[in-house]
């Protein structure tokens, strides 16, 4: 990409400073290339002062001179956002989403701007070790393609689907995957103390376990299923405590938080308010 291309981002949050730090990190742009804005002064000032990025808090001044448009803004924020930017970005300009349901068509239709990408990244991202699904709009052009996968791709890896529905379900999957990770950490961790660790050791005992199994999967071809069981010997204490697992429906429970979580990036593309409901 070259050096002078404007990046605008939308929204001062988190992962705005995981893509700024992946963007410099990976030199993408320079500092003077990346603008921020949000409705606070003083974050915007905040990350002026850590990256060296342009601050503003009126988000059509933001995007007057953008070659690249990036919306990280809630999805309950999104609409508002949208409407304040309507025809005022380039007609050139690559829109770029990460927000979770929302469709190329809906964003297309309030901006009433043709070059959208949707994108799904995760929490790892932050540090360059992220996933990241896209999609492009129909129309999109071969460089709008390559400027997408430039940009996502200084997050860590970014796989592109045909399919729109396939983010959905990439925000149920890897988006929100690592909040499950944590969850699981956190319950082993908490497990270990149990046990009489100091939660010091058991924290180390859990990460390098955790790190170790993935880094030992990534070698391997066999699926986890085989590993699984390498270390699952028979009447041992590794099947005692698969068996307790499976007893208490750990499967069930993963299979369903994740349809839960496809769910709701559903409803949030359709608009509809967070709501709690049980099923059998």
């Amino acid at each position: 990409m070259k050096e002078k291309c404007v990046i605008s981002i939308i929204g001062p949050g988190v992962m705005a400073e995981a893509f700024i730090g992946g963007l410099l990190r990976n030199h993408v742009t320079a500092p003077d290339g990346i603008v921020i804005s949000g409705p606070r002064q003083e974050r915007v000032d905040q990350l002026h002062e850590k990256f060296g990025v342009q601050p503003f808090t009126d988000n059509a001044l933001a995007v007057k001179d953008a070659e690249i448009v990036i919306l990280t803004v809630k999805p309950q924020r999104l609409n508002a956002v949208l409407t304040g930017l309507r025809d005022r970005i380039q007609k050139d300009a690559l829109v770029i989403s990460i927000v979770a349901g929302a469709s190329i068509e809906s964003i297309q239709k309030e901006l009433n701007h043709e070059n959208v990408v949707r994108a799904m990244p995760n929490t790892p991202a932050q540090i360059g070790e992220g996933i990241t699904v896209w999609t492009i709009s129909r129309n999109g052009s071969q460089d709008h393609a390559d400027k997408a996968r430039e940009i996502l791709g200084a997050f860590g890896e970014e796989i592109f689907v045909e399919e729109e529905s396939y983010l959905d379900m990439a925000t149920a999957l890897s988006g929100t995957g690592p909040a499950y990770v944590f969850m699981f950490m956190e319950a082993m961790i908490d497990a270990g103390v149990h046990l009489g660790f100091p939660r010091r050791i058991a924290e180390k005992l859990v990460t390098q376990t955790l790190r170790g199994s993935v880094d030992y999967y990534a070698s391997k071809s066999d699926p986890p299923a085989r590993l699984r069981n390498e270390v699952t010997s028979p009447g041992g204490t590794s099947a005692e405590a698969l068996y307790y697992l499976e007893k208490a429906g750990f499967r069930t429970a993963i299979s369903r938080a994740v349809w839960a979580a496809y769910e709701r990036s559903q409803q949030l593309g359709k608009g509809k308010s967070s709501q709690i409901v049980e099923k059998e």
